[in-house]
């Protein structure tokens, strides 16, 4: 096997098994930790909030970390946090002790999660890392395919607190050495003195435009996916939709989330990552007008479902190539770290936003309205950082960033 088979095969692995026991899970095991804690939904969500708030404050040193030392002391290391903050979360009984194991989980995220597996695919693969992390992303999209039937299945058993248990221990039995077998990455190499630089430092790329833009329209499209993520289903119901044609139609979202995926490594196989995410942002404002006005027929939501889902899809690579292609590759992780915590924040507060918005007298209509404005907002933001080329913050070659930088 290519070590870089290895690196994807790994991390697809640990992704999955990461995504689905820190982040997942929540929403099967919720009403249950409700129940047992005595505590209302609003509490329960907000500790589960507040874990993406610390996961967002963690991202860049950690990104910063596997920019200096590789991913795999990283990774493991995250995986021993996962399963000690999933550990104490099975057996907390205070609302303080909920707080605290939470507070943990969200550190792990920041290990464990995307951000990380990003900046471990652009130590190890370098020029191979752009199709690394749509191989990557294609992999870990089944997360919740797998582990919302597979939650369920175990917490019906076992309860809600051993469910937890038992994926801690699949931290530690084997995710933790399946990231150690990543091996160590071979240091960078030193830039000779008077050669011109292929990469902006953290510094220099968070003085420039280009780069708050970008984090402002990512920012905006993951406050949206957090707002859905939670509302899609009550809110088709609002609109009229039967509880089982709710599901079924919001089932379309993650097939066409890899459709978007596989559609990126096949038909926009030679495209730039600017190119790509020109669609990426375009498509979304169309599917949120469609659920808007069209709502309530059938044919509306599968036409905002299949336009939502690939969006979702391809965002997901997007966040990880474009980066590296207009800012370098040399420190990765602390630029991308530093550009995902506006979009940590906004998935921590997108639910609540959401629910504020759907529970009024008008809510099946400006939720889905309101969203479409921030999709319009990050579309123009988006267009604004890609036509003006990140290389101006430092002196560079023109070709130092790749086609279309």
């Amino acid at each position: 096997m290519s070590p870089a088979r290895r690196t994807i095969g790994i991390l697809a692995f640990t992704q999955i098994s990461s995504w689905g026991a820190l982040y997942y899970a929540f929403a099967v095991l919720a009403p249950a930790i409700q129940r047992d804690l005595g505590i209302g939904k609003e509490a329960a969500f907000a500790a589960f909030s507040w874990s993406l708030l610390v996961a967002g404050v963690a991202a860049t040193p950690v990104g910063a970390l596997v920019d200096r030392h590789g991913g795999r002391g990283v990774m493991a290391a995250g995986s021993i946090v996962s399963a000690l903050g999933l550990a104490w979360l099975s057996r907390c009984t205070s609302v303080a002790g909920y707080w605290g194991a939470w507070s943990v989980i969200g550190l792990a995220m920041s290990l464990t999660l995307y951000e990380a597996a990003f900046a471990t695919i652009n130590r190890k693969l370098d020029l191979g890392a752009p199709r690394g992390i749509s191989t990557l992303t294609l992999f870990a999209g089944f997360a919740s395919t797998i582990f919302w039937p597979l939650t369920l299945a175990i917490s019906s058993r076992l309860g809600w607190r051993d469910t937890y248990l038992a994926y801690a221990g699949l931290q530690l039995a084997a995710c933790l050495p399946l990231h150690l077998w990543l091996g160590r990455d071979a240091p960078h190499p030193p830039t000779p003195a008077h050669a011109p630089r292929d990469s902006h430092t953290l510094g220099e790329a968070v003085r420039h435009p280009a780069f708050w833009k970008l984090a402002l329209a990512f920012s905006a499209n993951v406050f949206i996916f957090s707002a859905l993520a939670v509302h899609l289903i009550p809110l088709l119901q609002s609109l009229g939709h039967a509880a089982s044609t709710a599901v079924l139609l919001a089932a379309l979202v993650g097939p066409m989330q890899v459709a978007g995926r596989i559609g990126e490594r096949t038909l926009a196989r030679g495209a730039t990552p600017q190119v790509i995410g020109r669609f990426v942002f375009s498509t979304l404002p169309g599917g949120l007008l469609a659920l808007a006005l069209a709502g309530t027929q059938a044919w509306g939501v599968v036409l905002f479902c299949v336009l939502y889902g690939m969006s979702n899809g391809v965002l997901t690579i997007i966040r990880g190539t474009l980066p590296r292609a207009l800012f370098g590759a040399r420190n990765y992780g602390a630029i991308t770290g530093a550009m995902a915590v506006p979009s940590l924040l906004s998935k921590a507060i997108g639910p609540l936003v959401g629910a504020t918005l759907l529970t009024g007298p008008s809510g099946p209509l400006v939720l889905p309205l309101v969203l479409c404005g921030f999709a319009v907002a990050s579309l123009l933001l988006y267009l604004s950082a890609v036509r003006q080329p990140a290389a101006q913050a430092v002196t560079l070659p023109s070709s130092a960033h790749g086609p279309g930088a």
